[in-house]
């Protein structure tokens, strides 16, 4: 049920008394849209994992209309955490700090860590404060697909992932395309467990530290999965100079096959192929669009160019490699 093709006060109030009431809403982020359920009701968020067909021991992030919100959940929060939330919120960062008790163990997957974030998008905004005024102290909200599939960019996808019984609004297709950076503060030193848009020189240079990588203890987060965004297709992620020889003149290529690469490869009779950007916020912005509408298109096989391996590219690396990871 698509809202905000009329009235946008309207369709933004109903969709707040659905979350006040316990029930799903589907919503835009500046990232990716989101699945949402208010996260101090464990049955509602239960309604959350059985739609997406989520292991329930797969946390989910704790959306926050902002920092006074974020008190609510957390035990406490930590100075990292509050660096990170001052310069980069509302946007597309998450912080995982120790859960208050007794509060939203259902959204944590029963760790006593939780994952908080407050987006930017002005239609996740003004529901979160529509939400809250009904007494919704924030909503848990994983990306609004399938587990495991390609990530939603715009109200279609949505669509496409769950039909019209769910309750979806229409914020237009998403500004930055990958989901949050996530930063784990919980445990003193701060560990970067999702790369995203913001990198790891923008995220360290607020800090004042070194992102570690997590370990074996690290916080269980979302997307962090070694198989996560994957298509029906078979995802292929190839150096360029492999994907060049891949792609010579005699060789011959599966049938169904699509490309995504700035390579030649489009001069080849028949092939599917689409351009990649050349700068990482553009392709970040596209990525899993392209990816669900050459799945869409009928390609068996996707073929692509690897990016570069620096900072800059390090969000959309790891979503891709993830895919390719994924069993067709």
């Amino acid at each position: 049920m698509p809202l905000f093709a009329g009235d946008a006060a309207a369709a933004l109030d109903a969709a707040a008394q659905r979350l006040a009431d316990g029930a799903l809403v589907a919503f835009p982020t500046e990232t990716v849209y989101g699945l949402g359920a208010r996260a101090d009701d464990a049955t509602a968020v239960a309604a959350i994992f059985a739609a997406k067909g989520r292991p329930a021991e797969h946390p989910l992030i704790v959306h926050v209309a902002g920092p006074e919100q974020a008190a609510f959940f957390a035990a406490e929060l930590p100075p990292v955490a509050r660096r990170l939330m001052q310069a980069f919120w509302p946007g597309p960062v998450t912080v995982i700090v120790p859960r208050a008790a007794g509060v939203a163990s259902a959204a944590a997957g029963g760790q006593a860590s939780i994952g908080l974030r407050c987006p930017a998008h002005p239609v996740a905004q003004a529901l979160l404060r529509r939400a809250a005024a009904l007494g919704v102290p924030g909503v848990a909200a994983p990306s609004a697909n399938r587990f495991g599939h390609v990530s939603p960019t715009s109200a279609a996808h949505v669509a496409e992932e769950f039909g019209d019984a769910l309750w979806l609004l229409d914020g237009g297709d998403c500004a930055l395309g990958i989901e949050s950076s996530i930063v784990d503060c919980s445990r003193g030193a701060a560990v970067l467990l999702r790369p995203g848009v913001l990198d790891r020189d923008q995220l360290e240079a607020v800090i004042g530290q070194a992102l570690l990588s997590p370990d074996e203890s690290a916080p269980r987060a979302p997307g962090t999965l070694a198989s996560h965004y994957a298509p029906r297709a078979r995802l292929r992620l190839l150096p360029a100079a492999a994907l060049d020889a891949a792609l010579h003149p005699a060789a011959t290529l599966p049938a169904g096959l699509a490309v995504y690469s700035r390579r030649a490869g489009s001069a080849m009779s028949g092939l599917r192929w689409h351009r990649m950007p050349d700068d990482p916020a553009t392709m970040a912005h596209e990525l899993f669009a392209v990816i669900r509408q050459l799945d869409g298109e009928g390609a068996t096989e996707i073929w692509v160019e690897q990016p570069p391996e620096n900072a800059a590219w390090e969000g959309v690396l790891d979503r891709l490699r993830r895919a390719a990871t994924a069993e067709p």
